[in-house]
């Protein structure tokens, strides 16, 4: 849904860089997976030499 205002379309008045969007979405998926490996591999340790 698009709101007018004077005339104009919001998305007239805030230009979107789709390349940088696109890059930080890709470092954010990046860093989730590298976090959920690192939190397993951590936990695996865990379990190994504290139980």
């Amino acid at each position: 849904m698009t709101t007018r205002r004077k005339g104009r379309k919001m998305a007239e008045h805030s230009p979107m860089d789709y390349a940088e969007h696109e890059k930080t979405y890709k470092l954010f998926i990046a860093m989730t997976k590298w976090g959920t490996i690192g939190v397993v591999v951590l936990l695996a340790l865990m379990a190994v030499f504290l139980l």
